[in-house]
């Protein structure tokens, strides 16, 4: 865990199973991480990347007081990516350019604890060149992918992970969209 922390640390990517599908990963803080990832994928810095935290308290310190409308989907056993308004303490290209950003509570036996001991959210986002498929399993990961990270996490590599998070989006009126089910 120390090697991967001082990685991060240093601003590097990492390829690693996430509670939903393979991700490439980086500290959400340092937009110059950030930017390496958008070049990577081959995505325009325009589309924001899902950023996870390991608990409640690292979410609030980001976005403030959770809408009280969200316990159903925060408290849900299912993988949901909340986009939120006017994030704090994340880095400029990590938020979308109508100051959003978009958070998961991250609950995975790798992630978690990661989260935690770095002590700052991570960038997470599918581990493929933007516009083509999710990898379901490390297999599927595009060799151009697997050589443009720094680092591989040795887990989880034939575990099959079909589904991406379920996403929603709290409207400016407060209201909740159901944007991916």
């Amino acid at each position: 865990m120390k090697q991967i922390i001082k990685i991060l640390e240093a601003g590097k990517v990492l390829l690693a199973p996430t509670d939903t599908i393979w991700g490439i990963l980086c500290d959400a803080t340092n937009s110059e991480a950030v930017r390496k990832i958008y070049d990577l994928k081959k995505r325009p810095d325009s589309k924001a990347m899902v950023c996870m935290v390991s608990d409640f308290e690292m979410l609030k310190k980001h976005i403030g007081d959770l809408p009280p409308k969200l316990d159903y989907y925060i408290n849900d056993q299912r993988p949901t990516t909340v986009i939120y308004n006017n994030p704090k303490g994340l880095a400029q290209n990590a938020v979308a350019h109508e100051k959003t950003v978009a958070i998961r509570v991250v609950n995975h036996h790798f992630c978690t604890p990661l989260i935690k001991a770095f002590g700052k959210p991570l960038i997470s986002t599918s581990a493929n060149i933007s516009g083509a498929s999710h990898p379901r399993k490390f297999s599927d990961i595009d060799i151009e992918i697997i050589n443009g990270v720094d680092h591989i996490i040795e887990l989880d590599k034939d575990k099959v992970n079909p589904h991406p998070s379920r996403i929603i989006k709290i409207e400016l009126s407060g209201e909740i969209s159901l944007l991916r089910s």
